[in-house]
């Protein structure tokens, strides 16, 4: 499938936005966890179209929770890293780190 596959900086963004929220990621804590912590503005529609392709892509999963009735009886969709996104991200954060390596910004 996709060996050397890099991801993107959004990509990079969502995944360990993912990370820091464990078992709280649904998509308006992600967005909350990146427009604080990256201070980059997020859309919903960037937000959901990401995460449907890094689902594709098998480097995430979801999983709906319960209606509440706080959401008007709607569900929300959980995020999960999978082990092969683990292996992606890590192989992205490497390559940025050795480009960065002795370069003084």
């Amino acid at each position: 499938m996709a060996k050397n596959r890099f991801l993107g900086e959004f990509e990079l963004l969502v995944m360990t936005a993912m990370i820091r929220l464990g078992k709280d990621a649904y998509g308006a804590t992600i967005r909350a966890e990146i427009e604080s912590r990256a201070k980059r503005s997020v859309t919903v529609g960037a937000l959901y179209a990401t995460l449907a392709r890094l689902e594709d892509k098998k480097y995430v999963f979801s999983r709906v929770g319960e209606a509440t009735p706080q959401r008007g009886g709607r569900a929300k969709r959980y995020f999960k890293i999978t082990a092969l996104g683990r292996t992606q991200l890590d192989k992205s954060v490497t390559a940025i780190n050795r480009m960065l390596d002795g370069v003084s910004l």
